[in-house]
């Protein structure tokens, strides 16, 4: 199927790019090509071809230009730690056949979408068992000022990034068994129609969910992350502009009591403000991110011929600075590039699939690839404060990566579903069996 050639084109034209880049990086450090170049190369490509044969055989109507987006992210984010930390690389090698394993079985295990939905309550609760694991005595870590972590023996994993999905599930089936009634108007306040105060319950539960994870959790990403997907999802399920107009009047409430009452958010607001009032101090890592952006200039000063290992956390939530040091503003375009087009193949598939499920799962999905790499993206260039969010496919992380690639295969099994009910792709049968085509 051309979707699949294509597929496999991209894979390919990414592995050379990923190639090219450790190639240039190593060069950089020690002005010579690594002696592992041939082995990584082959290893990359076996990767890649393991998820491109899984998609042909498990979903070939899917989406063709997805995956390689993914995995072309993934790639530049562990050419940088590699470049960073080899220890690092090391491990996030490790992460990334996990995830690429993980994206094989989910689109083992899910065969169709619409399944999922009856599991509806069952998401709610896992969700919410995965956003208060770290309060749990004994389980919970609290790393750099945020209780994120979990430890279980010698694993260490952040249960929120796995909770989005589990949210986003929840999400969707909620929202479209309640869209009529949450779509009603039954009562007036000033110019405002609104429907049952019983029905928007939801909303206000939201809000309510994201302040506590910031409270509790010191968790200002998370909380923001999680309020704006089911504020996108209840816009979208209802199609009305009036829960994004209640939204934000509920978010600027929460940022001003939250801002008033939390001197962790005091903090982040100052330092987004005014980073050089405490510029070795609290400061430190967003001045240091503003000399690499100014240092990298138009093209950057070369992969490994920059100095981003001055910048604490600087292969997780600041890897950002680090690319537009030594890629420049071009490369740091090309990957915000790569974002765009991800998430717009994302609301294509939301918008061209007719099951409501489906498009509502597929928007929330692809809502938080999207939010999620503005948070963090606009939190080191001081667009917005800074959080601690990873940015997906490139950040150090093992448990951001697994679960990125989860999201990424449900996206693209409700691409296949859509293909086959349309008839690009035929469905696969045993023989001597009739075809069925999905209802």
């Amino acid at each position: 199927m051309h979707r699949r050639r294509t597929e496999l084109a991209l894979l390919v034209f990414a592995a050379l790019i990923i190639s090219g880049l450790y190639a240039l990086s190593a060069l950089g450090k020690t002005a010579s090509l690594p002696a592992n170049i041939g082995p990584f190369l082959v290893q990359v490509l076996v990767l890649f071809l393991i998820a491109h044969v899984a998609t042909r055989r498990l979903a070939p109507g899917a989406d063709g230009t997805l995956l390689p987006l993914a995995v072309l992210l993934n790639g530049i984010g562990y050419v940088f730690i590699a470049r960073l930390d080899e220890h690092l690389a090391a491990l996030q090698a490790n992460w990334t056949a996990v995830g690429i394993g993980a994206y094989v079985l989910t689109l083992v295990v899910v065969r169709r979408v619409r399944d999922l939905q009856r599991l509806e309550w069952t998401f709610g609760l896992i969700g919410l068992l995965l956003l208060l694991m770290p309060l749990f005595p004994g389980v919970g870590r609290d790393i750099n000022g945020a209780k994120i972590w979990v430890s279980l023996g010698p694993l260490n994993f952040q249960p929120g990034e796995f909770a989005k999905i589990a949210l986003a599930l929840f999400f969707a089936a909620y929202l479209v068994d309640r869209r009529e009634l949450l779509a009603m108007t039954t009562w007036r306040v000033g110019p405002f129609h609104l429907p049952e105060p019983r029905y928007l319950g939801p909303v206000v539960v939201a809000w309510g969910f994201s302040l506590v994870i910031m409270i509790a959790e010191r968790d200002l990403g998370s909380s923001l992350l999680f309020f704006a997907l089911f504020v996108v999802m209840l816009w979208v399920a209802t199609e009305r502009s009036l829960y994004l107009g209640l939204g934000a009047v509920l978010f600027a409430i929460g940022s001003y009591l939250s801002w008033t009452q939390f001197a962790h958010v005091r903090d982040r607001v100052a330092i987004w403000r005014n980073p050089w009032a405490d510029p070795n101090g609290k400061g430190f890592q967003i001045v240091q991110a503003i000399f690499a952006f100014a240092w990298g200039g138009i093209t950057g000063a070369g992969l490994g011929l920059g100095d981003p290992t001055r910048i604490p956390a600087v292969e997780s939530d600041f890897i950002f600075a680090a690319i537009g040091e030594e890629l420049g503003l071009l490369g740091g375009a090309a990957v915000l590039a790569a974002y765009v087009l991800m998430v717009g193949v994302g609301l294509r598939i939301a918008r061209v699939t007719e099951r409501p499920f489906e498009k509502l799962l597929a928007t929330g999905l692809t809502t938080i690839i999207g939010v999620q790499a503005f948070i963090i993206i606009g939190g080191v260039t001081r667009v917005v404060p800074l959080t601690g969010v990873t940015l997906p496919f490139i950040s150090y992380g093992g448990s951001s990566l697994v679960a990125n690639y989860v999201l990424i295969a449900l996206l693209m099994r409700i691409s296949h579903e859509h293909a086959q009910r349309t008839g690009e792709v035929k469905p696969r049968r045993k023989r001597g069996t009739p075809v069925a085509v999905p209802a």
